[in-house]
């Protein structure tokens, strides 16, 4: 694939990009680039800003410390906006207004990518996808490259792939919505649940924008999608690329399917569940919609099986840690809310020891109770800690223990657990009220672990 006319096209015309975060840096220095005259926009002030001396080399300019209307004098033929900045922004306003185009630069790298383009989104489940998709590529001895909301800016990365290269990027549903010619040759579309409402405004804009996944697909390009999911189904039924279903609940004779402990391809079985390294009944959707994207890649049936064998997930996502004591030990620090807690739980048949906590933001966690079945002791901590402790009662959680920090929970979860159990940090709750990320807070549980 070579640049696309619409490229092209931006040689000598202005176009606005609104925001510097990286998505922003990249999209700025492929556009003055290519010869584009290139106007950022940034509602931080200039000082607090960095990397914009390389970009102004490049004769790019800045207007910092708010989001001026008079940008719009410049005549701009394009805006490409942060995924993240919502579509009421002022400067987003006046563009629909004007209608002049906006995009995210995931528009920009389709524009440029040379390689295989693979796609996948969901509202659950894409990054893990993406990594076990890149994994077995590279397995395979295929040349390949991640991109997108995991690792670098879609952009950034698609200059980087040549023809005979593969680039994996993993889309949200932010993205998406600012795409107008976006095609990759193999759309992934794992599951759909209400999520970013405050973003969308609807349910139904939040469907829109991921089904723009498969917009400008044609009879070349395939759509593996979850038969299992109703509205991914009539995402299916729409759209113009070859169907590729995947299935955990029904034996398919096309795509990939689960049956009886088997995964299938093609109706021709593959390997055991018990192989698979990843635990859970959403991670073998994960795996199914892998499954059937490498194969689309030609990887070979003994690449697969390998790398499904020893995956043992992405960092802070039901992520296996180690093995203490006879206690197999799981971060799933990702878990900031009650469902993806729940996913966690139901993923175990082993009995589990939950350590949970964090920022409250009003839940009562209830709902969580038809998940601690399983559950033989919770240890609390947090915000949230007596929210949670009143959950656990009422589910009738034999052994609930109340810490203040999290380092304190670990030690206490080991005490009270015993050999054979799961000991599990899935917090279900946001992470700020000790920790600035989930992630920094993965690591805090790693660590205590790692000192027990």
């Amino acid at each position: 694939m070579t640049n696309h006319p619409l490229l092209t096209n931006l040689k000598n015309k202005t176009v606005l990009v609104l925001g510097f975060a990286k998505s922003g840096k990249a999209a700025a220095q492929l556009l003055a680039k290519h010869g584009a005259r290139v106007i950022v926009n940034e509602a931080k002030p200039y000082g607090e800003l960095t990397g914009t001396e390389d970009l102004e080399a490049f004769g790019v300019q800045f207007v910092t410390g708010g989001h001026p209307l008079w940008m719009f004098d410049a005549s701009l033929h394009l805006i490409v906006k942060n995924p993240g900045i919502r579509y009421d922004n002022p400067v987003v306003r006046e563009g629909m207004r004007r209608e002049i185009p906006i995009v995210t630069e995931l528009e920009l790298a389709y524009w440029i990518v040379q390689g295989e383009l693979v796609a996948i989104t969901g509202s659950n489940g894409k990054t893990t996808t993406t990594k076990l998709v890149h994994e077995m590529l590279l397995a395979d001895q295929k040349q390949a490259k991640i991109a997108g909301n995991i690792g670098l800016p879609a952009c950034e990365v698609a200059e980087l792939v040549g023809e005979n290269e593969c680039m994996i990027t993993e889309v949200s549903s932010f993205q998406l919505k600012g795409t107008l010619h976006f095609r990759p040759h193999i759309a992934v579309l794992l599951n759909i649940f209400d999520a970013h409402l405050d973003y969308h405004g609807t349910r139904e804009d939040y469907i829109r924008s991921k089904a723009n996944i498969v917009a400008n697909l044609t009879a070349d390009d395939y759509f593996v999608y979850n038969a299992d999911d109703k509205v991914v189904k009539e995402v299916a039924a729409t759209q113009k690329g070859e169907n590729i279903p995947f299935s955990v609940k029904n034996r398919r004779a096309e795509g990939a399917s689960h049956e009886a402990g088997t995964v299938y391809w093609q109706n021709e079985p593959l390997l055991q569940t018990r192989d698979i390294a990843l635990p859970g009944i959403h991670n073998l959707e994960n795996v199914l919609a892998a499954v059937a994207v490498a194969k689309l890649l030609d990887v070979s049936n003994d690449t697969v099986k390998s790398v499904l064998a020893t995956f043992t997930g992405v960092e802070h996502r039901l992520q296996f840690v180690k093995e203490l004591d006879g206690r197999k030990v799981y971060n799933d620090s990702k878990a900031t809310n009650i469902l993806a807690t729940s996913r966690a739980l139901n993923a175990f048949e082993q009995p589990v020891v939950l350590i949970a906590g964090g920022l409250d933001r009003g839940n009562d966690f209830f709902s969580l109770a038809e998940s601690l079945t399983n559950v033989r002791a919770m240890v609390v901590y947090g915000e949230t800690g007596d929210k949670l402790k009143e959950a656990g009662a009422r589910a009738g959680v034999p052994v609930i223990e109340h810490t203040n920090r999290l380092q304190e929970a670990v030690k206490e979860a080991y005490d009270v657990s015993a050999e054979g159990d799961i000991l599990l940090l899935s917090p279900a709750c946001a992470s700020w009220d000790q920790f600035k990320t989930f992630e920094e807070r993965g690591d805090c549980f790693i660590s205590a672990i790692e000192e027990l």
